[in-house]
């Protein structure tokens, strides 16, 4: 189990060749669709990691996706969410009549991919779907669920591969959760 510098153990939930393989595999199943115009908008920062990745293996499968990014925030530096949602960067590009695919790090309460639709959709999208690299099993806060899922999370909070605790771990390679 990796160390890091301030003692704290990470233990692997995912680990980098697993992410890698299922992401080929989702990128096969969001081409199957055969989505038109895709506008790909990643909800930064915490799917930084899993939108650049997943972008490559769209390529992969012959998309080519526009892509722009909403920056939301509902943690600020805490591990839980504070339950409101904000804007801390908006898009550039229109969404009027395209083919849009949200994309996520986590599927937990729900709140920031439902108000992320709601607002492309009220922005007049023409198809709105969503895609997480982690689904949490739990009760989620509003009624939304995943177009596309690469993995089922343990119900933990969970670092690495783009997702943060107080800024901290996005760097590692894989989705780990801390030991405490």
């Amino acid at each position: 189990m990796p160390e890091t510098e301030a003692g704290l153990k990470i233990e692997t939930v995912y680990a980098a060749d697993e992410i890698g393989r299922r992401l080929a595999s989702l990128a096969g199943e969001i081409a199957a669709k055969k989505p038109e115009n895709l506008l790909v908008v990643p909800i930064l920062k915490g799917s930084f990691v899993f939108a650049a990745d997943l972008l490559r293996a769209l390529h992969g499968v012959g998309l080519t996706p526009e892509v722009d990014f909403l920056t939301l925030s509902s943690y600020k530096k805490s591990r839980t969410s504070s339950g409101q949602v904000t804007i801390l960067r908006d898009l550039d590009l229109h969404v009027e009549g395209r083919h849009v695919i949200l994309v996520d790090d986590v599927l937990d309460s729900g709140r920031t991919l439902a108000f992320a639709k709601d607002l492309i959709s009220a922005r007049g999208a023409n198809v709105i779907e969503t895609c997480v690299l982690l689904k949490k099993n739990v009760a989620r806060a509003v009624n939304i669920e995943a177009d596309y899922h690469a993995f089922t999370c343990p119900d933990v909070f969970v670092v690495g591969y783009g997702m943060d605790v107080a800024h901290r771990y996005r760097e590692l390679p894989y989705v780990g959760r801390i030991v405490d």
